[in-house]
């Protein structure tokens, strides 16, 4: 398939120095050597940043996961996103993809995490470590593998011995890997943060003491590791011991205040650029001057890192997805699933980066004010007046109205829901609703193979099967997930059984109906070999009954169910609140299922 975009128009002279500047980044043997840690390098904060052997910075950073694009692809997103003026890459760690069988462990080609970070620092950028090993992430099952369930007296993600052993071999492997490519800042690698747990704070709600407990103790295993860097824990309010808590939303700015402890950062680890798509759903948008207005707000009130959810989003490749989820993920990032500039998104983040960069001294270092310069007007400043540093954020937070401010005795037009950057506290650098990238539009047109000589065929591989081929039997239907073990996303639900002339119907026009009850994602029905209906469920009510009418004969009849599963949501496996299966209820206690391998 052929992908082409729209010109993308820049000045000649920006686009020399840019293409000039890549090409050097990019050409063997070119890059400068690793400068931002060393060995031995201390990493520390207070309320302002982060601090490396004493030295602040800010951190733009943004989401690329590694198993969501093949390896070739690598190198030129993280150039892309260096270009568009991030200093810092974060990926979760995906924990099913790298031991889907216990003890049995895949780093190699996609799932190659080491060298994801290693090429980050070829890039001369930082990069942020996300080990859950709960990750969600819109990832099939949040990220946990398949055999954890089948682990005797094990409850997910709270006080429980199995689970607490497990999930600490597993972050001590992933950990001790990275240790041995020397990828942590205190290495002088690139890895500057490290993540335990994610939005645990719903779920310690819900276990109560055994939550607290565990998050306690989640927090005691990740620091014991010994990496040499900050732990943070998302969406965290009262993160535990030296834990960062830290934000997750549209408007960390304005809805969250930071650490109950004032010597911790604000950081900001998800921006959510669009919203990723389930089946069903229209496009997602989320416009480039609500994000930047957002970013810009975030450090005006004194945060030091923002985190873009994501970058660029890739695809969810095979069964990788959580429930109904699609396999393009944030497909209106800055960099589309294939990897493209979305315009203006991508441009726009761009020249705010840049604008951000240029009052970096100033953010860091001066001393912070407010200043309220009318209804819903401010002015948030950061000085330091003995050396003319000095940057201003002019706030409009009207929705409505546009707005002229008079600051330090001049007029500057600020639009509704905008915020105007003054680098020197005088001149506007950037602003949040005034554009100057240009826009793009993507289109495909059909390679001339894929365009010739294409038919439909059906496929016709697999019969409908009848109730003595199964494997298993079961007096009920079974759980479609612990019937497949997460092989496949289909189990086909079969049942027979005989019926007399007594039990026909009198009437020719009344019909029997087959009734389907599913906890899953979809059913397709069959009644003697003939196809008679399906159904399935949406992302917000997976529950669904599948009702047609069948025709029945005198003699043995023969229902099966094809149910599918469409990515699996985690869920509280082993709790003592129970939990709903996937699967079909159906037909006569005889009943059984057959996984189709």
């Amino acid at each position: 398939m052929h992908v082409d975009m729209s010109h993308r128009v820049r000045l000649a002279a920006a686009a020399l120095v840019a293409v000039a500047a890549l090409a050097l980044a990019l050409a063997p043997g070119a890059a400068a050597k690793w400068q931002r840690t060393r060995n031995g390098t201390v990493v520390s904060y207070d309320r302002r940043s982060l601090m490396f052997d004493g030295h602040r910075e800010i951190f733009l950073s943004g989401s690329i996961h590694y198993p969501r694009s093949p390896p070739d692809m690598w190198p030129e997103l993280i150039a892309k996103a260096k270009e568009g003026g991030l200093n810092t890459i974060e990926t979760y760690v995906f924990w099913n993809i790298h031991e889907p069988e216990k003890g049995e462990f895949n780093f190699e080609g996609q799932n190659d995490v080491v060298r994801f970070f290693q090429l980050i620092q070829e890039h001369d950028m930082y990069a942020m470590v996300r080990l859950g090993p709960f990750i969600q992430a819109e990832w099939n099952h949040g990220g946990l593998p398949y055999w954890l369930r089948e682990i005797p007296d094990i409850v997910f993600r709270t006080n429980n011995e199995p689970y607490k052993m497990h999930m600490e071999t597993f972050v001590k492997i992933i950990i001790k890997r990275l240790k041995d490519a020397n990828l942590f800042a205190s290495q002088g690698g690139p890895i500057i943060l490290a993540q335990i747990e994610n939005e645990y704070q719903h779920m310690e709600a819900a276990f109560k003491d055994e939550g607290t407990k565990y998050i306690n103790w989640a927090a005691k295993m990740a620091i014991s590791t010994n990496i040499g860097i900050p732990w943070i824990m998302c969406k965290q309010t009262k993160a535990p011991s030296d834990v960062i808590p830290t934000c997750n939303g549209r408007n960390c700015g304005d809805t969250w205040p930071g650490p109950t402890n004032k010597s911790m950062p604000l950081l900001w680890t998800e921006n959510w650029t669009a919203q990723y798509r389930v089946f069903g759903d229209p496009p997602s948008q989320r416009s480039a001057e609500d994000i930047a207005f957002a970013v810009a707000r975030f450090f005006s009130v004194g945060g030091t890192l923002a985190n873009y959810y994501m970058y660029h989003g890739g695809t969810n490749f095979g069964r990788t997805s959580a429930a109904f989820v699609m396999p393009k993920y944030y497909d209106e990032a800055p960099l589309d699933e294939f990897g493209l500039y979305k315009e203006p998104k991508w441009g726009h983040l761009r020249d705010l980066h840049q604008a951000l960069k240029l009052c970096k001294k100033a953010l860091l270092w001066g001393t912070p004010s407010t200043e309220k310069l009318g209804k819903q007007l401010e002015a948030r400043v950061f000085e330091m007046p003995e050396q003319k540093v000095c940057v201003a954020f002019l706030s409009n937070h009207n929705t409505k109205d546009d707005a002229t401010m008079t600051f330090r005795g001049r007029p500057y037009f600020v639009p509704r829901h905008s915020i105007s950057v003054l680098a020197d506290c005088e001149t506007v650098v950037f602003g949040t609703q005034h554009v100057n990238a240009q826009h793009n539009q993507r289109t495909f047109h059909f390679a001339d193979q894929t365009a010739q000589n294409n038919v439909w065929e059906m496929f016709d591989g697999e019969n409908v099967p009848k109730y003595k081929q199964a494997k298993i039997r079961l007096r009920k239907a079974g759980d479609l997930y612990n019937l497949t073990k997460d092989k496949t996303d289909y189990v086909w639900y079969t049942s027979s059984f005989k019926l007399e002339a007594d039990d026909m119907p009198i009437r020719s026009d009344i019909k029997t109906v087959l009734e389907v009850n599913s906890h899953g994602h979809a059913s397709v029905a069959f009644v003697n070999n003939k196809f008679v209906g399906c159904g399935h469920g949406t992302k917000m009510n997976k529950a669904f009954t599948l009702e047609k009418p069948m025709d029945l004969k005198k003699g043995v009849n023969h229902v099966a169910v094809l149910a599918s599963s469409m990515g699996m949501t985690w869920r509280l496996h082993g709790a003592p609140s129970g939990r709903r299966g996937q699967g079909a209820d159906h037909g006569p206690e005889r009943g059984h299922a057959g996984p189709d391998e």
